[in-house]
C-alpha cells in the first residue's frame, strides 16, 4: 500500500497531439481505491496513464507517485503486440521468428528487486498462473494468444510484481466469466496490501472495495464521489442511461453485388480442425449458418472463437486445409479473399490493433464499403452521406475530419463497429464489439445490433462474455470448449 497521498496540482498533460488533460486537481489518499469513469473520449485512460508516467506535463505537477507502479491497459497490450511484430520486420534472415514465449514475459520482473523480492515474485507468479489456468500457455508465443489470453498474461505480470500502485484500465474486458470471477476475488483479497486505481465503463462491475469515483468530461475531472454517497451514485447512474427506441439504421447505397442463392447456407463448416504445433484448438466441429439465422458464439478464453471466425473471413492460414463453404464458394477453388469479404462486415480487437493508418474518422467508416484498412480510392457522395449519418448517430459528427489514430480506444471501437455495419452486409461478425465502450455507447451498440437482427437483410454472429449483453433476436448458440461443441 502507498504511504503518502498522491496529489495532482493544476495538472495539464499532452498525449502526442491526440489528447490533453486540462487542469486536474485530485487527491488520492493511501487508504482509498478509485474508479475513473465517464464517456468514451473524455480522458479516463489518459488520467490513469498519468499515474504511470505517460504523457508530457505542460503545466502543474504530480506528487506522491510511488516508485513502483504497474499498469494494464488496451494501449499497453497493443504496444507489446506491436513490438512482437516488429521483431519479424527487423529479422533479415529467412527464419520466421516465433516471438517471445509467455514464460519469458512473465518471468522478467517489471522492477529491479532484491533476492527476497525475487522469491516473493516467483511465488506470486506461480500462484497466479495456477489461478488463471495458463500453464499450457507458458511455452507459446505471446503473439499467438487470443485477446483474452494475452489480457491474462498482462494482468498476471502486473499482479505478480512488487507494484505498490496497480493501475488497471478495463481489467475485466476480454475475460471469460470464470476468469473474471477469479480476478474479482483476487483483487478483493489483495486490496488491503496494494492501492488500486481502475478505469471502468460498466457501473455494474465496480468492486465493493472501491471507495471513490472520479468522473471525467472533455479532458477534465469534473466530479469526485465517495461510494458511500448513495444520492450522488444514483445521479451518476442516471447520466449513463440511454433511450434507444428511436434509433434507426442508416440505409446503405445500392450495389451491384452478385445475389446469393437463398436456398444455400451462407456458411457451412465441416469437420473443422485448427491446430498450432502440438496444440489442437478445435477438432471435428460442424457448423451451418443460414440466412437470418443469428448466432451467439461463446466459450472460455483460448477456446478458438476468433480463430473459427477467421476461417470464415479467409484470414486464417488453415482455411484452405479445412472443408469450408462460404457465400457460394468452396474454399480453395480459385476464389479470391475479396469475393468472400464483400459479403462480410467484421469488427474485432485484432482488427483494431491492425487499423493503424492515419485517415479521417469519416473515411474509416467509408472504408467498410471497400473492406480495406484505410481508404485508397475516391468515395462516392452516397457513401459520404451514409457515413455522415452514422457519425450523427454516434454523436461524432464534429470529429468527422479528425485523424482516427488521435481518438480514444473506445471511440475507435465505436467507429469500427459503424464500419462493419455500414454496408449492411449479408453476414455481420461482431467479435466482442463492446470492449472498451462506456455504458451509454454499449447500450447504443446493443440496440443497433438488435435492429440489424430484425432488419431481415443481415445475419449476425455475435461473440460476447457478458450474459447481461444478450441480444433479442439471437436464438442460436454455439458454445466452444475443451473437446466439445454445443449447438443450441
Amino acid at each position: 500500500m502507498t504511504s503518502a497521498a498522491i496529489q495532482f496540482h493544476n495538472l495539464s498533460v499532452q498525449f502526442d497531439d491526440r489528447f490533453t488533460l486540462h487542469k486536474i486537481d485530485w487527491q488520492i489518499l493511501p487508504s482509498q481505491h478509485w474508479v475513473i469513469t465517464g464517456q468514451n473520449g473524455t480522458g479516463k485512460s489518459a488520467l490513469a496513464a498519468c499515474l504511470c508516467g505517460y504523457g508530457q506535463q505542460v503545466e502543474g505537477k504530480i506528487t506522491g507517485i510511488p516508485n513502483h507502479t504497474a499498469i494494464v491497459s488496451f494501449e499497453v497490450q497493443a504496444e507489446l503486440i506491436a513490438a512482437e511484430r516488429k521483431k519479424d520486420d527487423a529479422d533479415i534472415t529467412d527464419v520466421i521468428s516465433l516471438g517471445t514465449p509467455v514464460k519469458e514475459i512473465l518471468e522478467t520482473p517489471l522492477f529491479t528487486t532484491d533476492a527476497a523480492s525475487k522469491s516473493s515474485h516467483r511465488e506470486r507468479l506461480q500462484e497466479l498462473v495456477n489461478l488463471f489456468e495458463i500453464n499450457s500457455l507458458l511455452e507459446r508465443s505471446f503473439r499467438q494468444l487470443s485477446t483474452g489470453e494475452s489480457r491474462k498474461v498482462l494482468l498476471i505480470r502486473a499482479l505478480a510484481s512488487d507494484a505498490e500502485l496497480l493501475v488497471l484500465d478495463e481489467p475485466f474486458d476480454g475475460l471469460d466469466n470464470a476468469s473474471l470471477t477469479r480476478l474479482q476475488a483476487y483483487l478483493d483479497q489483495i486490496h488491503t496490501q496494494r492501492q488500486i486505481i481502475m478505469v471502468l465503463n460498466r457501473l455494474d462491475e465496480f468492486p465493493d472495495f472501491i471507495t471513490h469515483i472520479a468522473y471525467m468530461e472533455q479532458g477534465q475531472l469534473t466530479q469526485t464521489i465517495a461510494t458511500s454517497d448513495q444520492e450522488a451514485l444514483q445521479s451518476l447512474q442516471q447520466m449513463f442511461h440511454l433511450k434507444t427506441s428511436q434509433l434507426t439504421i442508416p440505409v446503405a447505397p445500392t450495389t451491384n453485388l452478385p445475389a446469393l442463392n437463398p436456398a444455400a447456407p451462407l456458411v457451412e463448416l465441416k469437420n473443422i480442425r485448427i491446430k498450432y504445433t502440438d496444440t489442437t484448438i478445435i477438432e471435428g466441429l460442424n457448423w451451418r449458418i443460414d440466412a437470418q439465422q443469428h448466432w451467439q458464439l461463446s466459450g472460455p478464453n483460448g477456446s478458438g472463437k476468433t480463430a473459427l471466425l477467421s476461417l470464415i473471413t479467409g484470414d486464417h492460414p488453415q482455411c484452405y486445409v479445412n472443408d469450408i463453404f462460404v457465400f457460394g464458394f468452396q474454399r480453395g477453388n480459385g476464389e479470391s479473399i475479396w469475393q468472400i469479404k464483400q459479403y462480410i462486415g467484421y469488427v474485432s480487437t485484432a482488427l483494431q490493433w491492425e487499423y493503424r493508418v492515419s485517415i479521417s474518422v469519416r473515411n474509416v467508416i467509408i472504408s467498410g464499403f471497400y473492406d480495406s484498412i484505410g481508404l485508397y480510392g475516391k468515395s462516392t457522395e452516397a457513401e459520404k452521406n451514409v457515413a455522415d449519418q452514422w457519425l450523427d448517430l454516434l454523436s461524432m459528427k464534429k470529429k468527422a475530419d479528425m485523424p482516427f489514430n488521435q481518438l480514444s480506444y473506445g471511440d475507435q471501437r465505436l467507429l469500427l463497429i459503424a464500419r462493419a455495419m455500414v454496408k449492411q452486409p449479408a453476414l455481420l461478425i461482431l467479435d466482442e464489439p463492446c470492449l472498451g465502450l462506456d455504458d451509454l455507447n454499449r447500450q447504443l451498440v446493443l440496440a443497433l445490433i438488435e435492429k440489424i437482427c430484425a432488419s431481415g437483410q443481415t445475419t449476425v454472429i455475435y461473440v460476447n462474455h457478458h450474459a447481461e449483453d444478450k441480444i433479442n433476436g439471437i436464438q442460436n448458440h454455439l458454445m466452444l470448449g475443451p473437446q466439445h461443441y454445443n449447438n443450441g
